[in-house]
């Protein structure tokens, strides 16, 4: 086995913490090409299909890329923007602003990067720039609310499948989630209210979550677990009754049973009932993507609108709200007790490094 090369290494460089942002991925582009490339990634992942693999490999290449990039490649087009994918631009301007934030909480600088599990911009090419960067502490944080075995722990394999081909291997620590959060409730319930306060409450607030084969639950995955805990909590920030919301599970894949209710049954029975207004908000993402903008807001909506239903609204992920990112810096800052330097000092540094390098060089060191 050969190892990733290293940075180039000068004594008296500053020692610097990382932060690696991650989510689920994205393809490069809306184009069949593109989708065939990222889903054959992406599923070919035992984390996301627990099926004895020669059998699935002759699922996955026979049957499922044959078809499945073109479709996947027209419903990006519907909703790919000038920038780009979605997701990926929700991202960036995430880490962003929460430099920013994180910048007027704490002295000493920090590097942020974005990573996907699957798709571009990688991991890999991630902790690249954090160890170019100095970056000899990273904080990994999965941006799935609720740690399921299939996003939570796919996007921590890949982290740790990284790490495995590094020579000088990096101190890390991990966010697992963040389902019960202060900061993350009270920032979902903050647009429920703006939106409520522009458009009127609803009939019926449906929050849907990504869903997973019901087999997953019982093998000991807490994920329907801390769905049902932040759908209970923000219910209560938002002071609705038990009759007022509901949880569902969208995105079924394969003859399996996954987690119910599942969310189109749940918009055909509203609509059938003739339900006058259905708000739906996906608490489970924090970025807007296809599965969102296209599945949730316009599949969705034709579903509710043809089973008879009346107004249909989709309420959009957090994205880069400022309560979201307020959110974000107090899930960093936890983590990073005890690596945050309270009365860091860059003068102060520069001097002590400035002393280890001529330490070094008296030692012998090359630079």
């Amino acid at each position: 086995m050969s190892f990733l090369p290293e940075p180039p290494y000068v004594h008296g460089t500053p020692a610097r913490i990382g932060i690696l942002l991650l989510n689920l991925g994205t393809p490069d582009a809306p184009t069949p090409q593109a989708l065939r490339c990222y889903l054959r990634q992406f599923l070919s992942d035992r984390r996301v299909v627990e099926v004895p693999r020669a059998i699935w490999w002759v699922i996955l290449n026979i049957f499922i890329l044959a078809s499945r990039p073109r479709k996947s490649a027209a419903k990006y087009a519907l909703i790919w923007t000038e920038e780009g994918s979605p997701l990926l631009v929700h991202a960036q301007r995430q880490a962003l602003m929460l430099k920013g934030f994180l910048g007027e909480r704490v002295r000493q600088p920090l590097a942020i990067e974005i990573g996907m599990t699957y798709g571009n911009p990688s991991v890999t090419s991630a902790i690249d720039k954090l160890r170019a960067q100095g970056c000899e502490r990273i904080l990994a944080f999965p941006l799935f609310p609720q740690y399921a075995a299939s996003s939570t722990g796919a996007a921590l394999d890949a982290v740790l499948r990284d790490l495995l081909q590094r020579r000088n291997m990096p101190e890390l620590r991990t966010v697992r989630h963040y389902h019960d959060h202060p900061g993350y409730i009270a920032a979902l319930a903050e647009s429920v209210r703006q939106h409520w306060e522009k458009s009127g409450k609803p009939d019926k607030l449906v929050m849907s979550f990504h869903g997973v084969p019901r087999k997953s639950l019982e093998l000991g995955d807490p994920y329907h677990c801390e769905c049902q805990k932040t759908a209970r909590l923000l219910a209560e920030s938002l002071g609705l009754t038990e009759a007022q919301y509901l949880v569902c599970f969208q995105s079924r894949f394969g003859r399996a049973e996954w987690l119910k209710p599942y969310l189109t049954q749940t918009l055909e029975e509203l609509g059938k009932r003739k339900t006058r207004c259905v708000d739906v908000i996906c608490p489970g993402f924090a970025c807007d993507c296809l599965e969102t903008l296209e599945e949730i807001a316009m599949e969705g909506k034709a579903t509710f609108l043809n089973a008879g239903g009346g107004e249909y609204r989709y309420i959009p992920a957090l994205n880069a709200r400022d309560a979201w990112i307020h959110a974000m810096s107090d899930i960093v800052l936890e983590h990073l007790q005890g690596w945050i330097v309270p009365q860091w000092d860059a003068a102060l540094e520069q001097e002590v490094l400035q002393k280890s390098r001529q330490r070094a060089l008296a030692l012998g060191a090359r630079q």
